[in-house]
């Protein structure tokens, strides 16, 4: 499960386009942040999760926050402002589940590594899924996890949502504002669908070929898409952001990806349920936690930020900005599959203390969180506003990440 949403420059308080998104994974799937330089390439192949492509010969520099164990990432940024985050949808298309496909997320980062704008990004997805289409496991320990996906896709001046069932697919351009959950939620408003798309639901008998073509309705599935409770995320995420139209800021986008979508005073992570944008586990039916958060600054002009969490829960979290042309992830340890010194590994043995005593706990932390996370806010818009050298905002991003570091030692040292 996750949520992703967009504002475009015209819906936001400083005129530039926000980039909002929680990955929700398995509770243990830890996830990383990593950066990839622009690289020249002389192999012929390239391996991706399950498959090998062809390589091209030239790649982008991206920031990515990806399950450890992936090629591909859940979301994230290239050095054009090209952002995408990837949702799985349920639809009525049925898997082979041999492996022998993309997944969603060797799309999304496919995607970045090869495309200057959104525009180029969805022509990237919908070839290469004409290619090899998507027949492959999206889960970690879950190998019987498989999805299709759906993408948000943004550059500097626009957006787009990419919808996808098997090799089909439907494009809607975005105005203003918009989000996106896991269900199909591109009606009979299609900017574009894939060349197939009515006359393989025609002879599926999805569609009558008489009535409006409704790209949701005709390929939804009904019993996975109901029981994630993506609509109700998605009215929530929506509703939160034109609340804010005209006045949006990285610090809406933040709260927006920490609510429960439940009484705030009440929540406990016992009794979330998928309704939740940041979501907590809890069991059969409620399988996922927010493993990672992003939310991007994309400028048409000067550095864009990328603020991620690098760790799970948001609503427990300090998002650390970083920035293209920097060396601070170079040494950022990447996570394992069990408990490390990484930065996940750290928090997440915070946020599971915490959880066991969720309104009281989480108070010991609180104060100081926010206070923190309003600090880098405050100084990373004073960098941009005085044109600040990169030296200096690489300097800034490394003191955040040391300091978060740092803090979060304290806190194990005061739970234990």
């Amino acid at each position: 499960m996750c949520d992703t949403l967009v504002a475009l420059p015209n819906s936001t308080a400083d005129g530039n386009l926000l980039f909002a998104k929680n990955s929700d994974r398995e509770p243990d799937e830890a996830q990383g942040i990593i950066r990839i330089p622009n690289l020249e390439h002389s192999e012929d192949t390239l391996q991706c999760t399950y498959i090998e492509i062809p390589q091209v010969s030239k790649t982008y520099e991206c920031i990515l926050s990806k399950p450890f164990q992936m090629w591909g990432a859940e979301m994230g940024i290239n050095e054009h402002g090209v952002v995408i985050g990837n949702e799985a949808v349920f639809t009525k298309v049925k898997f082979q589940k041999n492996n022998q496909g993309l997944t969603g997320m060797d799309l999304l980062r496919l995607a970045l590594e090869r495309s200057n704008s959104a525009q180029a990004a969805i022509h990237c997805i919908t070839s290469l899924l004409a290619a090899y289409g998507q027949n492959a496991c999206g889960g970690y320990k879950n190998k019987s996890f498989y999805y299709h996906n759906s993408f948000l896709i943004a550059d500097k001046q626009e957006a787009w949502v990419l919808e996808t069932a098997g090799n089909e697919w439907a494009v809607e351009k975005v105005r203003d504002i918009r989000s996106i959950s896991n269900s199909l939620s591109i009606t009979d408003n299609a900017y574009q669908l894939s060349p197939s798309a009515r006359d393989f639901a025609k002879h599926k008998k999805w569609w009558n070929g008489i009535e409006p073509f409704n790209f949701q309705k005709v390929y939804s599935d009904w019993l996975y898409t109901t029981i994630g409770r993506a609509s109700m995320r998605q009215a929530c995420t929506t509703d939160l952001s034109l609340k804010k139209k005209g006045q949006l800021s990285v610090t809406d986008c933040m709260r927006i990806l920490q609510t429960h979508n439940q009484d705030e005073e009440k929540f406990r992570p016992t009794k979330a349920n998928t309704g939740s944008i940041c979501m907590h586990a809890t069991g059969l039916l409620n399988p996922s936690s927010t493993t990672g958060s992003m939310v991007t600054v994309i400028r048409s002009s000067g550095p864009h930020t990328v603020w991620l969490t690098g760790t799970s829960s948001p609503c427990l979290s300090v998002y650390l900005p970083f920035f293209f042309g920097s060396d601070v992830l170079t040494q950022f340890k990447q996570p394992s599959s069990f408990p490390d010194d990484s930065l996940w590994w750290k928090a997440e043995k915070l946020h599971r203390w915490i959880s066991k005593d969720y309104r009281k706990r989480k108070q010991i932390i609180e104060a100081k969180r926010l206070a923190m996370q309003q600090e880098f806010i405050a100084e990373e818009q004073e960098l941009i506003r005085l044109n600040a050298s990169i030296e200096k905002i690489e300097s800034f991003s490394k003191r955040c990440l040391q300091l978060y570091s740092q803090q979060l030692d304290q806190w194990l040292t005061h739970i234990e």
